[in-house]
């Protein structure tokens, strides 16, 4: 059964800025009707696109942005739960409680609302995806960086069980780890940048939009509960220092 994109309601959190942003026009300019969930307006959005405003820690302002999505269009075909902080890291002894539940509040528990609404408004629906981004930190990690790597591990679980739980619907739950995406400035990365990745470049936002294109096809309705990681090889590569 083909599906005329142009009849696909793509929701994008976080999809005003950085790679969000890039999957947001992608998106659209396959012809697919994204609504973009985020915070705030960081670029320029094509005028085909709907911007919500929405705080992903306030479950009202998620379910509110939903109940407008159904109101206007009357379903949702695809999810993509991109929103998170993702800057921040903080020594062990200096981050607080509430600093730490600000991270999590937005990249798991956000993401997890979302998904329950998104789940609503795609009942009696023949097609649905749901992409989870999330990051090779969720496996591998540097130091200081415990918020966000939890809050991307539970990410990650958060897709292998939702997974199972939506057998009985047509919705198929992947999540996406990218490794080191480089959103701007790319022509100031070193040739030392590249060399160390195994595909001998540093990733870009197209490298993501072209998996959630991949995903959220119709006929790729066997790949569900996976997490692809897309580093350039970097998290099977041993690093030693010299």
């Amino acid at each position: 059964m083909k599906i005329k994109n142009e009849n696909n309601i793509c929701i994008i959190t976080g999809g005003a800025g950085g790679i969000g942003y890039h999957l947001s026009e992608g998106f659209c300019q396959k012809g697919y009707k994204v609504v973009v969930l985020d915070i705030k307006k960081h670029n320029e959005l094509s005028l085909d696109i709907d911007f919500i405003q929405v705080d992903l820690r306030s479950e009202t302002e998620i379910k509110n942005s939903f109940s407008k999505i159904a109101e206007k269009y009357g379903n949702a075909h695809i999810l993509i739960n991109n929103a998170a902080i993702s800057t921040f890291h903080k020594n062990i002894e200096d981050i607080s409680i509430d600093e730490f539940d600000d991270v999590i509040n937005v990249n798991l528990r956000g993401s997890f609302i979302c998904c329950k609404e998104f789940i609503k408004i795609n009942k009696g629906e023949t097609y649905g995806r749901i992409i989870n981004i999330a990051s090779t930190r969720w496996n591998q990690n540097e130091s200081n960086w415990e918020a966000y790597g939890a809050s991307k591990g539970g990410l990650v679980s958060l897709t292998n069980t939702l997974a199972v739980s939506l057998t009985k619907t047509p919705i198929t739950v992947n999540a996406i780890s990218p490794g080191w995406i480089q959103v701007d400035n790319y022509d100031t990365l070193t040739a030392t940048d590249h060399s160390q990745h195994p595909s001998g470049r540093v990733g870009t936002p197209r490298d993501i939009l072209n998996a959630c294109l991949f995903l959220s096809n119709i006929e790729n309705d066997f790949i569900n509960a996976a997490n692809i990681i897309i580093d350039g090889g970097m998290s099977k590569k041993m690093i030693y220092n010299d």
